[in-house]
């Protein structure tokens, strides 16, 4: 797996839109902070650059329960993979004969759901332990992406997995794309093993899953979709006909 940047980091892209308020999560309300700070000379405020952090993982928890006002993770899910499937039937509709259209998924927050690792960690990174998760096999089907398989499927789309685990966990992915419902893809990339510590740190998500699509053109196909969780997942040359980011707060990957 490619290195995970901070929780602080990843909640930037995603949840600083809303302000806090007491009775969400019971953290401090900034106005409120502030006003007191310019009543009372008595009380001095730290120069702090980002938000707390514990209330950023509480405002994280209350967007993958669907707790938090107007803010819900499986709403925007489903959301963004509703909007894949529109755009892949006029991407179909328009191939030319004889083109053969593809669907791009990655695998991790866009195909298949970590969230029961990610809070048992507290939204960390701990690498044994998530590691032991992938192999566990255990990881639900996104539902929207399940869909939208289907749907590609129906319409005679050729399906491929582009993911950033590594090659070491193929066999547990294979199974668990399969006991969570995806059957019948083309083919699953995965990152290679490499002994070469300095290339592998300098190979970003963007410039592997690019390689792996320009693979896929060279194949014949017409990528017609590409559906990620990062922007890395949908960087770089060949682009898609369409991309589509499903939101992801909870992690960053460059």
């Amino acid at each position: 797996m490619k290195f995970r940047r901070s929780l602080s980091t990843a909640a930037l892209f995603v949840l600083l839109a809303a302000p806090f308020t007491t009775a969400q999560n019971g953290g401090p309300d900034p106005a409120t902070v502030q006003a007191r700070a310019t009543a009372d000379s008595t009380f001095y405020l730290p120069s702090e650059p980002t938000p707390n952090l514990g209330l950023l993982k509480i405002r994280l928890r209350e967007y993958a329960d669907c707790t938090a006002p107007s803010a819900c993770y499986a709403r925007d899910l489903d959301a963004q993979t509703a909007r894949a499937s529109v755009l892949l039937d006029a991407a179909v509709a328009h191939s030319k004969p004889g083109e053969k259209p593809a669907l791009v998924l990655d695998i991790d927050e866009t195909s298949l759901s970590n969230m029961e690792q990610m809070e048992r960690e507290d939204y960390g990174y701990i690498v044994p332990d998530f590691n032991a998760w992938v192999l566990s096999g255990k990881a639900p089907a996104i539902p929207g992406t399940l869909r939208l398989f289907n749907h590609a499927q129906s319409l005679g789309v050729t399906v491929f997995f582009i993911t950033g685990r590594p090659e070491s966990q193929r066999a547990a992915t294979i199974a668990n794309l399969n006991s969570a419902g995806y059957h019948g893809w083309k083919s699953l990339s995965m990152q290679p093993a490499t002994s070469n510590a300095v290339t592998a740190a300098v190979t970003t998500t963007a410039t592997y899953k690019s390689a792996e699509r320009g693979k896929i053109v060279a194949a014949g196909y017409r990528i017609v979709i590409n559906v990620g969780d990062q922007l890395s997942d949908l960087d770089g040359e060949p682009h898609a006909d369409y991309s589509i980011k499903l939101p992801n707060p909870f992690y960053y990957l460059p």
